[in-house]
């Protein structure tokens, strides 16, 4: 089996298209055709079904590229095993929670640049809904969301853990003191959040209108580690993560408040499509992500 006839058909598979295929990979349209019409009489089956101009997987397909995948990791592995880890290069597009990357970046990747000089990383900040339309639309190679468990046979989960959430205050704050707050309580206080419609901002709006409440923020912005600060100073209070918030809670700047009749399950996941091309650069940010948010 020739592996570059191999390697077109992925392309084909991710992209859903022959002539972005034949676009990424440098060939015209007419080669994609006969390299994938040579692969389906070497295999002896439909791999595509072609319909007004649409690219789809048959059933059979989806499972040739499943070994695909795996005949690629295997191909991969041995290429690295012949050549030192700093010659990895490439792009790598990841989209994430805005409040996700602070964390990413305040340690580790100068580390990381070192051992992979080679790789450049593009960091697209949005919500759940815009990151998984880009995903599907192979627009990124990744998302790192912050939302409620995702769980799709089109997805695969490369790493995953429930992330701690609290209402937050400055440790002067009346609120401090009281226990078993009700969401009334909250609901008149100055918030300060995300932008609406936001990942877990989404999801506190969703459980305060379940209670007929809505909360009003005196200042709505991205960086989790500014609203942070803000709150420290009494600005306000706000609804964070607990990485975000632990190092100042430890040290009594802020507090949690203890808020009844209140659940909101949250979920860090990284996820790619499953028909997405894992490369060794793309096989490295998964790794050094995983490293990052899920330690």
């Amino acid at each position: 089996m020739d592996l570059k006839n191999l390697l077109t058909f992925m392309h084909v598979a991710e992209l859903s298209n022959f002539t972005r295929a034949g676009q990424k990979l440098g060939f015209s349209q007419s080669t994609v055709s006969f390299q994938i019409k040579q692969l389906e009489r070497e295999l002896g089956t439909q791999l595509f079904e072609r319909i007004n101009h649409t690219v789809v997987l048959t059933e059979k397909g989806r499972d040739v590229l499943d070994y695909a995948h795996q005949i690629s990791k295997l191909t991969q592995e041995l290429d690295k095993r012949l050549q030192n880890e700093e010659a990895v290069s490439g792009n790598v597009r990841i989209a994430m929670a805005d409040s996700l990357c602070d964390s990413m970046f305040q340690e580790g990747f100068g580390a990381f640049r070192e051992k992979y000089p080679g790789i450049s990383l593009k960091i697209i900040t949005a919500g759940t809904e815009e990151m998984f339309r880009l995903l599907n639309q192979n627009e990124v190679d990744a998302v790192l969301t912050l939302d409620n468990h995702i769980f799709h046979a089109e997805y695969i989960i490369a790493r995953e853990e429930k992330a701690g959430m609290h209402f937050v205050a400055a440790s002067g704050n009346p609120l401090c003191g009281r226990k078993k707050l009700s969401p009334g309580d909250l609901a008149g206080q100055p918030f300060i959040l995300t932008e609406k419609g936001m990942s877990y901002r989404r999801l506190i709006d969703e459980k305060f209108a379940e209670l007929s409440m809505e909360i009003q923020p005196v200042l709505e912005i991205g960086s989790a580690g500014l609203i942070c600060s803000l709150v420290e100073q009494g600005a306000g209070i706000s609804f964070l993560p607990d990485y975000v918030t632990e190092e100042k809670i430890r040290a009594g700047r802020l507090c949690y408040l203890s808020v009844k009749d209140f659940e909101i399950e949250i979920w860090k996941q990284l996820l790619y499509h499953r028909d997405k091309w894992v490369t060794p650069q793309l096989e490295s940010v998964l790794a050094y992500l995983s490293e990052r948010e899920f330690r």
